[in-house]
């Protein structure tokens, strides 16, 4: 097992089978001692944080398995804090997929002139390169063609299974009274297609109950039990 890459949450291992090995860190993103999923910086550890999005990750895994949907996810070990996934390229050098189904955040941040805060959406998706210092700038399909991240039949498989994904993830979330805003993911590609990669942890989504939001840590708490 061969360390390739050591992330601000999580490192990486190529395993000998071809898959990889990704290890769940206790380390979070934030600014002086506060923890903030959205920051690009690591500023604080939080004991079984690392194990907690591990288990999160899992949950929604092996809800989009049970819908028929194929991502890179094959197994994980809790006590290890590890997961296991198919190898899978990243577009370009890292691009992130938000889907919005309110208006909330970066989006009335850019577009508050023409929309009220927390407006319905219906499944707005966007993507953004992952650049720390330029902001993580969004880039259009057509961005993305023209700089050759991705053909045409490529972005739209992206698309259609970021809707369909964040419908499945939305369903599983109300059952727990909450609602789902808006989620991040990543995707790769294989040489049977496009597929959703990386974690799918409650530090990627905004969900909110009775209308108040719920911090990632508390969300992992209601759903975990």
């Amino acid at each position: 097992m061969k360390q390739i890459y050591t992330g601000k949450t999580k490192d990486v291992f190529a395993l000998d089978n071809g898959n990889y090995l990704l290890k769940f860190k206790d380390d979070c993103t934030g600014e002086d001692g506060i923890f903030d999923p959205g920051s690009n910086n690591v500023g604080l550890t939080i004991e079984g944080v690392g194990k907690a999005n591990l288990q999160m990750s899992v949950h929604f895994f092996e809800v989009l398995k049970a819908a028929g949907i194929k991502t890179h996810f094959v197994k994980a070990d809790l006590d290890a804090v590890t997961m296991e996934v198919l190898s899978a390229k990243p577009f370009g050098k890292g691009l992130e997929v938000i889907c919005r189904r309110r208006a909330v955040g970066s989006f009335i941040r850019r577009y508050g002139d023409y929309i009220e805060n927390g407006t319905p959406l219906d499944y707005y998706v966007e993507t953004t390169f992952k650049d720390d210092e330029k902001g993580d700038p969004l880039v259009t399909k057509d961005g993305l063609i023209a700089l050759n991240v991705m053909s045409d039949e490529q972005y739209e498989s992206l698309k259609a299974q970021t809707k369909q994904i964040t419908k499945i993830i939305a369903e599983d979330i109300a059952k727990f009274g909450c609602e789902l805003y808006d989620i991040k993911f990543e995707f790769g590609y294989t040489k049977d297609g496009v597929i959703l990669i990386d974690e799918i942890a409650s530090g990627n989504m905004r969900v909110y109950k009775d209308g108040q939001y719920v911090n990632p840590l508390d969300l992992a708490d209601i759903i975990l039990g």
